[in-house]
């Protein structure tokens, strides 16, 4: 199916830019290796995508009608605008680049069908992911932080607990990423007429994007991984497990909600959480403002482009 290419593009550059972000602090932290990193990813991406992942599909296909022809520009699009971020080194949000495309081409085309109650919901939800996530985060640091503490285990026996825990932490949430974002990968052509007569085509679309999320995490999440995970907020092994738990759970809330929303969102936040709690001055605020800047203009860029060639192909 050619007319999915710029689905698998999207998939890629998602996987390229969020997809290891799961496993960015703890890499960052030296407790796992890059390569078991981006395998699990790639793995419990896949799992996440096709078990629970159908819950986005609707709230995406419902902000506007697509066709098969816009729906292709659409994700050729945001995955253009991801891919450039993620060459910038920013975890950009592929959510915010598929609602802007989305958005972009509803205005050209048929502006007086553009749903704006679904959309303020995916706005509201935006916000409510990196401010969720570290919130979770500042509960969870000191909560477990007193536990761990308190355990009758030696300096060795930590370590390997403090392993166990990231690697455990890391694959859920890349599970949470494969049920969340996989409707910003293929969800554009949920009701379109190329699979309106094709059973289960919410599989056949979970898969897709599946696959594509977990190519670009193996292929290109290396240089993204580590501006989240090292300079952003320094951070010890067990900071990075409460950072990589509260994304999980923020974005597995919100996929279960129906609303996909931005793994490198969230896991900003669960950092930011984490440096609150420890102290504002360990905080990077040159590094923080430029991925606050990547989200402001992500969706006003997709927006804008998909417009334009909107306007000009179809």
């Amino acid at each position: 199916m050619y007319h999915l290419s710029g689905s698998v593009i999207l998939g890629w550059a998602l996987g390229a830019n969020d997809a290891a972000n799961v496993f960015g602090t703890a890499v960052a932290s030296r407790m796992v290796r890059y390569r078991s990193a981006v395998g699990l990813s790639a793995i419990f991406v896949v799992l996440g995508a096709v078990v629970g992942g159908s819950g986005g599909f609707q709230t995406l296909s419902g902000l506007t009608k697509q066709t098969v022809q816009s729906a292709m520009l659409v994700t050729a699009i945001a995955g253009l605008t991801v891919i450039a971020m993620t060459l910038l080194k920013l975890p950009v949000s592929a959510s915010q680049a598929v609602v802007g495309a989305i958005l972009g081409m509803g205005l050209a085309s048929a502006p007086q069908q553009v749903r704006w109650a679904p959309l303020a919901k995916i706005v509201l939800c935006w916000v409510g992911t990196p401010t969720g996530a570290a919130a979770i985060a500042a509960v969870l640091y000191p909560t477990l932080g007193w536990v761990m503490d308190r355990l009758p285990i030696n300096f060795v026996t930590r370590s390997i607990v403090l392993k166990a825990a990231l690697l455990a932490s890391g694959s859920y949430g890349a599970y949470a990423l494969g049920a969340n974002n996989v409707a910003n990968v293929t969800g554009a052509f949920y009701q379109t007429e190329l699979f309106s007569g094709i059973a289960r085509s919410e599989l056949i679309l979970a898969a897709v994007g599946g696959v594509s999320i977990a190519l670009g995490a193996v292929t290109l999440s290396r240089s993204v991984m580590l501006t989240v995970g090292s300079r952003l907020v320094q951070l010890g092994a067990f900071s990075a497990f409460i950072a990589v738990l509260a994304q999980a759970l923020t974005v597995h809330i919100y996929a279960i909600v129906g609303v996909p929303v931005s793994t490198s969102q969230a896991i900003v936040g669960a950092v930011l959480g984490i440096g609150l709690v420890k102290s504002v001055r360990t905080i990077d605020h040159g590094t923080l403002g430029r991925i606050l800047s990547a989200w402001l203009m992500t969706p006003p860029v997709a927006g804008v482009f998909c417009y334009v060639f909107a306007k000009v192909l179809i």
